[in-house]
């Protein structure tokens, strides 16, 4: 085991391109220099969580971050949630949702299957810089464990 920090690489599963760019902004911002992966679907990042044959190994030695919407084009941000957190190869990946919906079942359940952080985008710009500033900092001292 080395006590050495290995580079944590940020899944970011968002549709909204004006959403993205103000998230990679202002993590970067708050000095997060960290890989940032962006996917519009929920379909292509998946394929990157899993690999070609569906079964994750490729992500058994990265150290991942996910930042996913909920509403996306192709499946619902939920169906993700549960694939990640069902995958031994990425169930310790920590999932920080950002979503518009602020639904308390829909929190619940984000959380009960396994969400680590659940952040209703604020409508304003300013009040959506601010949150994304914050997790950037969140981001800058959050320990990411091994995979399996």
């Amino acid at each position: 085991m080395s006590s050495e920090a290995k580079p944590v690489t940020i899944v970011m599963i968002e549709d909204d391109e004006g959403h993205a760019r103000l998230i990679e902004k202002n993590i970067r911002r708050a000095g997060v220099s960290n890989e940032i992966i962006p996917f519009t679907d929920g379909t292509s990042a998946l394929a990157h969580l899993f690999g070609s044959d569906g079964s994750g190994d490729v992500s058994a030695s990265r150290h991942l971050l996910i930042l996913l919407d909920l509403n996306l084009p192709d499946m619902s941000g939920v169906s993700i949630l549960e694939k990640v957190k069902a995958n031994p190869n990425t169930k310790r990946a920590p999932v920080v949702v950002l979503t518009t919906t602020d639904d308390e079942r829909e929190i619940q359940r984000c959380y009960d299957l396994g969400a680590n952080v659940y952040i209703t985008k604020p409508v304003n710009y300013e009040g959506f810089a601010n949150a994304i500033r914050q997790l950037g900092l969140f981001f800058s001292v959050m320990q990411i464990p091994e995979s399996a």
